[in-house]
């Protein structure tokens, strides 16, 4: 472990503040995913900000129906929030297949959106990565990679996000609130992270310094007909070959409306907007969800070893909006 300093500020413009003025600074909250790069020697900062206790640990209603979730709710209380779980129960599952139950009693909600790719060659300092070191070159590529990404990837990172919470709140239309040296800012979730492009070192659109201190859930009237799918290799404790955060709403057997976001596809959650387009009046039918997946999926690069991702993610989604249209009042 190479040697760090740390603070514990009263509050968060000077937690900001201090970490905005030292390029090696970052933020520590429940410290799940940083902890253990700094083991590896992934990240090095010189000094860690604590903003535990200084991000809100509550969940509140919004005029609108919605909902505010501070940054510090750790993902087993969002979890098992009553209104959650009744509102947006995409979120609750995604939450709820995400790590085990002792790290989500530790994870914090802005932490869970920072997260970094689980690729092994991100992870192993002894290989080349764009990712950790920008202008070595991608491992991955020609090595392992069925994890990797089918979607928006680039010969400099074929990386994932890892997040489930991020796709649900990406289909959701979550909007995240930021602080930062000029004061505070949202961000739409699903536009929080990049895509590799060629700068595969820029997880997200965040500038040094800038803290989650919320993140808000508009009202939806459907989002009770919502659901949260996971394809992985283990039943608990792995992340996403394929997941899928869908909410229906169906009138008179035609879609009336609908969210999509895949995970596991690209490098940050992956807002299904031209499969959203495609069902938007159209019959409420299996035939209908396959056409649109396959709209949305057509552009899909797959890798030597993961192909397979392709014909999964349409059939996932075929299968969660089948479930979702045929639910109680739902036609």
């Amino acid at each position: 472990m190479i040697p760090f300093d740390y603070r514990r500020p009263d509050d968060i413009g000077t937690a900001v503040a201090t970490v905005t003025g030292n390029p090696r600074a970052a933020f520590l909250g429940g410290g799940t995913n940083l902890v253990d790069h700094m083991k590896l020697g992934v990240a090095e900062p010189e000094l860690l900000v604590d903003v535990t206790g200084l991000t809100s640990r509550d969940i509140e209603r919004l005029p609108d129906g919605g909902l505010r979730v501070g940054a510090g709710v750790r993902n087993s209380d969002l979890a098992a929030d009553p209104l959650v779980r009744e509102r947006f129960p995409v979120l609750a599952q995604a939450l709820l297949s995400g790590a085990s139950g002792q790290l989500r009693n530790l994870a914090t909600t802005g932490g869970n959106l920072l997260q970094r790719t689980r690729c092994v060659y991100f992870q192993d300092v002894t290989t080349p990565c764009n990712k950790r070191e920008p202008g070595q070159g991608c491992s991955a590529l020609e090595g392992y990679h069925r994890h990797h990404a089918v979607l928006g990837a680039s010969r400099q990172c074929v990386a994932v996000h890892p997040s489930d919470l991020a796709v649900a709140l990406a289909a959701l239309d979550a909007v995240v609130r930021v602080q930062g040296p000029g004061g505070e800012r949202t961000i739409p979730a699903e536009t929080l992270h990049r895509l590799p492009g060629e700068h595969p070192e820029r997880d997200t659109v965040l500038e040094h310094g800038e803290l989650i201190t919320a993140v808000d859930l508009p009202g939806l009237p459907f989002g009770p007909r919502s659901r949260y799918r996971k394809a992985r290799d283990r039943a608990s404790f792995a992340f996403a070959l394929v997941s899928v955060a869908a909410a229906l709403d169906v009138a008179g057997g035609l879609v009336r409306d609908v969210r999509i976001a895949f995970g596991g596809l690209a490098h940050k959650p992956w807002r299904a907007r031209l499969a959203e387009d495609a069902l938007r009046g159209r019959p409420a039918a299996p035939d209908e969800f396959r056409a649109a997946a396959e709209a949305e999926l057509a552009d899909a690069q797959p890798l030597r070893d993961n192909g397979f991702k392709v014909p999964m993610a349409r059939n996932m989604l075929v299968s969660v909006l089948t479930e979702l249209s045929a639910e109680d009042g739902a036609a």
